[in-house]
Parts: structure tokens; C-alpha cells; sequence
């Protein structure tokens, strides 16, 4: 069961805390003090001084030397509170790694709360009452009611996933990745200490930023292997390609690797996995994920989640660790964050060229090509067709224009949602959210504004916590030696056009690594980590019940219109697989959720 860390602290007339049920399986231990308690398992380290209770999750690594020093000697607990004492806010600027830290003094009514800045220890917490109620998972803040919030299930039909800082649960949020917050008596307040900053300014020797590249990723792979009987996933695409190369190199032997397979035509990759594995000699595993694997992780995934979560390469990333765990593996490395560090997504090619189209002159836009291009009948002549698309998306700013092609917009909300729930969601919060991401990246570049933005929306709310999630599941830890601080400060520093240049993505990241790589996998065209679930859930009979019983499911709970699940099931799935076996997914992945946590007394939403 996945580490259990919840506790409260009162201010000083806040009425009197309850704990919360723990979840099955989860072992705890408890610590009362004046004004509240804390639970804590194995995995969390505690140390108190002066007054001050510290819990701490993860490795940091402290830059300062007196406290790096102070680490080695006392605990990093010791660390973060001498950090925290003389830095406040901005302590946990100073920390490199993975963390979490909880600092509460409770004569002084206080407590600081931070996590590093991808959020891969996250903290939940809640402020009702004048109390702080935290836990490092949604469904464990100590409340006395649990209530879904409609805000939050709007948002993850539109994501797939919840983004931070909401919460599936009514006055919980999730602290933002590379965020603290400070506590005092019933107040509090939020403060980032890790921005997206890029620095454009930089002029870097090619064949020296190469070498500095490569070394910076070496050193990541063994830090994050060094104690632990570790592999890697293996995809097949350039990020796992590097970590499992790279991994055979700092073990001096053959890396344990894992490859996931989908028989079903455009879905399957493991050509490339067999090209990696043969070219660095890995001891690579091969396994075709099947329906049945699907009926037997399907529920499983989604209730071990502390709240919805729709990526659909969840289940095989499961399955994918439970083979390495029963290997003897205590430890995976994960290829996340190439891509978002260095150009990767198709998508960063594609906004450049409309980008292209915002810089001509308005006179010129607004006076010929748009009342041109927006004739009646333009949308009938092929050529044309794809001109007046090309205008439509371009003339949507960023970071809207990213939305234009989401389900939830095609679909139509009001197709979707039934009206009385609609009702109560504020559908312009998402983009009021997205633009304050996008705002807040410093960058002068159209491609580091880009990848500034999914460090958040990518990294921290969707790919990561998919990975961490489902290899917690499984029983083992995961390294993400692509996501080292050393190699983010080193992206962030080499020009924007070595990203992408022209229309080649990360074109820098691949010429740094030719001659590591085999070529095959340096030309192939980006594939991800796909599911064929639609396909099999019009075709496997098993399949095609879980997913008619979890949508029945849905009917009574007044979120979606019966309609359209019937017509998602009856006409749009079985049309269109390949797209809208999405939309079944998230749906019954949302009522699996909910139906592992009801018995918990959490409050399903009703129409109001």
C-alpha cells in the first residue's frame, strides 16, 4: 500500500482535530502533541529540536555546504530546519532532489510545508477551522466530511487527470510543485521557490555543451542507481533508450530492462525497444500487454490513485513494474522529461509555424487573409480546407490554442454533463489557471515558453505522478535521472534554436547523443506509450462489459447525461475507437475511483 503521512495542528481556537480512517493495509505510526498529531510510516524520517517536529520524505541534496554537512552529521530533517530558520520561504531554493519537508512548531502555532519542484513528493493539505490538516495524499487529509468537488471533476473530464492545486475533495488542495507554505495561527500563505526561467543569453561551444550534456545525464543514471538492484524501462523512443544505455555503462554489465508490446496494428513499438536492447546489450523483457491484463489492473490502478487519474498508460506501466518487482528489482529508471527539457513534442514544431502566421502585418491578416479564407464554401476545396484551419488555430493566442483539439471542447460540455451539474462549475477557471502558468515563465522564446508551461501541465499533473503511482503500486522505487536538477539547470541555459531547429525536434539532444544512440531510434518519428483500449474494448467481451458496467455506473451519479453515454457507447466507440475509447476510459477509470472510495463515507456529487 502506498506510504501513509497525514497529521494536523490547530490554532488556537480551532475545535478539537479527529484523525482520519487509515487506509487498509497502510501502517502508521502516531505522534500527539499539543494542538494536534501527526501519522507516519517507515518511509518518512522525523526529527524534532527546539520546539520544531520536521518529517521528511525523499533525498535532498543541499547546496550550502554548512548545511550539506549538517545533513551528513544530523539527518537532512536537521538540514531543513537550520534551511528553514535562516531562509524561511526561500529555504527550499537551496535543495536539489526529490523531497518533501514538514516542519510544526506547535507552541508557536506554526508549521512550513514544501515540495520539490516537480511535486514527486506531493503534500495535500487543508485549512478549515483555522486548523492545517496535510497528508501526502488527497483521500488521507484528516477531515470530518469528504465532499467531490464538481470543480474538480469537470476539470478532469477536460485533463484526464487534476491538475494542482485542485483536489478531487471540497477545501483540500495539492501543493503546487516547487512551493512552500507557511502556516501562523490560522493563516497562511503560499510562496514559489523554483520558477521556469530559461537564460537566452548564452552562447555555448557546441562539442563542449555536448560532452557537458553527456556526462550530466551519466552522472544522473548512476546517482539515482547507486545502493538498489535497478533497471530501466525501455520503450524504445530516445529517453529510454539514453537511461538504459547509459545504466548499462555505469554497471559495467548488461541492464536489467523492460519493454511493453500491444498486439494491435499502430500501437506497437517493441521494434525499437529490440534495436536498444541489441545495441547495448541489455537483458531486455519483453511483454505484450493483453486485454486480461487490463481486466485485472483496471480496478486495481484506479482506486490505488488518491484521486481520478485518466492517463491510459497507467495499466501497462503497472504491469511493466510488477514484472521487474517479481525479477527482484527494487528500482526503475524512467526516460520522463527529455522531451519537456528539450524540444521533444511534435507539438513544439507545429506552434512555431503558427507562430509564423502572428507576425504578419495585421493590415495585411485582418484586410485579405482572414475575410478571404473565411468565404462560404472554403471549408469544401481540400487545399483551401487545411488554409482556413491553419488561420482558425492561428489566430488563437498561447496557451489557448493548445485546447483547440481537447475532447471535452469537440464534444461540447453541455453535450456531456448533465445541466444541473453543469451548472455549478466555473468553466472559465481552466483558462484563467493556464494563462497564469503560461504568464509566469520567463523566457522571450516561443519554445522555452512552451516547455516552461508543461513542466506543470505534462510533467508534474500527468507523466510523473503516472509513473510514480503505478510503481508504488507495484512495490518499487523510481529514478528520474533526465529530471536531475544539474541536467534541468543545463537545459535552461543552451540556446532555443538547438531545440528546435527548423522543424527538427530536440535537434541539440539527438547530436549530442549520435554515436550512443543507434541511428534507427535517432530518426524515428515520436510514438509514445500508447493503449489500443478502444480497439479492445469493441472487441474483448470482458473488456466490453467492464467498461458498459462502470459507464452504467456513471448514470446515477448526475455528472454525465445518460444520452450521451449512451451514444458514446452505442454509436461513438464502436465508429471511432481509436478516439473515443479515450473518453470511456477516463469515464470508467472516475467510477472505479469512486466506487474503492465510497466505502470510505466519501460524498459522490449529486446535481443540485
Amino acid at each position: 500500500m502506498p506510504p501513509q503521512l497525514f497529521g494536523a495542528i490547530a490554532s488556537s481556537n480551532s475545535p478539537a482535530l479527529a484523525a482520519p480512517a487509515k487506509r487498509a493495509g497502510a501502517q502508521t505510526s502516531s505522534l500527539a502533541f499539543p494542538g494536534g498529531y501527526l501519522a507516519h510510516d517507515a518511509s518518512a524520517r522525523l526529527f524534532s529540536d527546539r520546539g520544531w517536529l520536521c518529517v521528511g520524505q525523499g533525498e535532498p541534496r543541499f547546496a550550502d555546504e554548512r548545511l550539506a554537512q549538517l545533513a551528513r552529521e544530523s539527518g537532512a530533517e536537521a538540514a531543513w530546519l537550520a534551511a528553514f530558520e535562516r531562509d524561511g520561504a526561500k529555504a527550499p531554493a537551496g535543495v536539489k532532489g526529490r523531497f518533501s519537508i514538514v516542519l510544526i512548531n506547535p507552541a508557536e502555532r506554526q508549521a512550513w510545508l514544501a515540495t520539490d519542484r516537480f511535486g514527486t513528493w506531493p503534500l495535500c493539505y487543508s485549512i478549515l477551522g483555522g486548523a492545517l490538516r496535510f497528508a501526502n495524499r488527497a483521500d488521507t487529509v484528516p477531515l470530518e466530511n469528504r465532499r467531490i468537488s464538481h470543480q474538480a471533476v469537470y476539470e478532469y473530464l477536460y485533463f484526464h487527470m487534476i491538475p494542482a492545486p485542485t483536489t478531487i475533495f471540497e477545501g483540500v488542495e495539492r501543493l503546487s510543485a516547487g512551493c512552500s507554505l507557511h502556516w501562523k495561527d490560522g493563516t497562511h500563505s503560499l510562496q514559489a521557490f523554483a520558477e521556469a526561467r530559461f537564460d537566452e543569453s548564452r552562447k555555448p561551444e557546441l562539442e563542449a555543451a555536448k560532452q557537458e550534456f553527456r556526462d550530466i545525464v551519466r552522472a544522473g543514471v548512476a546517482r539515482e542507481a547507486e545502493g538498489h538492484e535497478v533497471g530501466a524501462f525501455l520503450s524504445g523512443g530516445t529517453d529510454s533508450s539514453t537511461v538504459a544505455g547509459m545504466l548499462c555503462q555505469v554497471l559495467g554489465r548488461p541492464a536489467k530492462t523492460y519493454s511493453m508490446g500491444f498486439d494491435a496494428a499502430g500501437y506497437d513499438e517493441m521494434e525499437y525497444a529490440r534495436i536498444a536492447a541489441k545495441h547495448f546489450g541489455t537483458d531486455n523483457q519483453e511483454y505484450y500487454v493483453t486485454p486480461d491484463d487490463l481486466l485485472d489492473g483496471i480496478p486495481k490502478v484506479a482506486v490505488h490513485y488518491d484521486q481520478p487519474f485518466g492517463n491510459s498508460s497507467a495499466v501497462p506501466a503497472w504491469v511493466c513494474a510488477n514484472r521487474a518487482r517479481a525479477d527482484g528489482l527494487d528500482k526503475l529508471l524512467a526516460g520522463d522529461g527529455g522531451d519537456e527539457l528539450f524540444g521533444g513534442n511534435a507539438r513544439y514544431a507545429k506552434q512555431r509555424v503558427f507562430d509564423v502566421y502572428r507576425r504578419v502585418p495585421g493590415v495585411l491578416r485582418k484586410g485579405l487573409l482572414e475575410p478571404a479564407f473565411g468565404l462560404r464554401g472554403m471549408d469544401r476545396i481540400p487545399l483551401l480546407k487545411k488554409g482556413a484551419s491553419y488561420i482558425e488555430q492561428a489566430r488563437v493566442p498561447l496557451p489557448e490554442r493548445f485546447e483547440m483539439y481537447n475532447m471535452l471542447e469537440r464534444l461540447g460540455a453541455e453535450k456531456v454533463f448533465a445541466p444541473d451539474f453543469l451548472d455549478t462549475v466555473d468553466r472559465d477557471r481552466i483558462g484563467r489557471l493556464q494563462r497564469e502558468t503560461w504568464d509566469a515563465v520567463h523566457a522571450d522564446s516561443l519554445v522555452n515558453r512552451m516547455l516552461g508551461y508543461e513542466w506543470k501541465y505534462t510533467l508534474a499533473d500527468n507523466d510523473l505522478p503516472k509513473v510514480l503511482g503505478t510503481t508504488e503500486l507495484a512495490g518499487l522505487e523510481v529514478g528520474f535521472p533526465l529530471l536531475s536538477d544539474e541536467l534541468l539547470e543545463f537545459s535552461v541555459g543552451i540556446p532555443p534554436e538547438w531545440k528546435v531547429k527548423g522543424m527538427t525536434l530536440r535537434w541539440f539532444f539527438k547530436e549530442a547523443l549520435r554515436g550512443f544512440l543507434p541511428d534507427e531510434i535517432i530518426a524515428k518519428k515520436k510514438h509514445g506509450f500508447g493503449l489500443p483500449f478502444g480497439v479492445w474494448a469493441c472487441q474483448h467481451e470482458g473488456l466490453k462489459a467492464l467498461a458498459h458496467d462502470a459507464l452504467d455506473g456513471m448514470r446515477s451519479r448526475g455528472i454525465v447525461r445518460p444520452e450521451f453515454i449512451d451514444e458514446l457507447l452505442g454509436t461513438l466507440l464502436p465508429a471511432h475507437p481509436g478516439y473515443y475509447g479515450e473518453m470511456v476510459w477516463i469515464l470508467m477509470m472516475m467510477e472505479f475511483w469512486m466506487r474503492g472510495h465510497e466505502a470510505g463515507s466519501f460524498v459522490a456529487p449529486r446535481g443540485e
